[in-house]
């Protein structure tokens, strides 16, 4: 799948869309959900490397690794910076329509403040 540079996290990211940033470096941005699914839910985005970012999970190459390693430790960080860490949370990474995937952007959503339901 072809990255559309038009997509939702693509125009966060260029700021014709507004959001409520929480966390921001020169790889990641991150920002709190419109329609959280917990009463803390942000999304953690790569910022695009020459006009582009991975689309998804199934869209990573093995040179990503290391940006993946990176992106769950900032989720990580941010978690604990919200006030997660000590109550618990929940990272998740979503890859194709089937699983809920909605943006074609790599992204990672980090889901807590509250008790989450129980994941097979």
């Amino acid at each position: 799948m072809a990255y559309d540079a038009d997509n939702i996290f693509a125009k966060i990211l260029r700021d014709e869309i507004p959001s409520t940033r929480v966390y921001e470096d020169d790889e990641f941005i991150a920002f709190r959900d419109i329609a959280p699914s917990a009463p803390t839910h942000i999304i953690v985005i790569p910022r695009l490397r020459d006009g582009v970012a991975p689309t998804g999970p199934a869209g990573l190459a093995d040179e990503d690794a290391a940006m993946v390693g990176r992106l769950v430790l900032t989720a990580t960080r941010i978690a604990e910076e919200q006030g997660l860490a000590s109550e618990g949370y929940r990272l998740v990474m979503n890859s194709g329509e089937a699983a809920g995937q909605t943006v074609f952007h790599l992204h990672l959503h980090i889901l807590g403040g509250g008790r989450l339901g129980p994941v097979a």
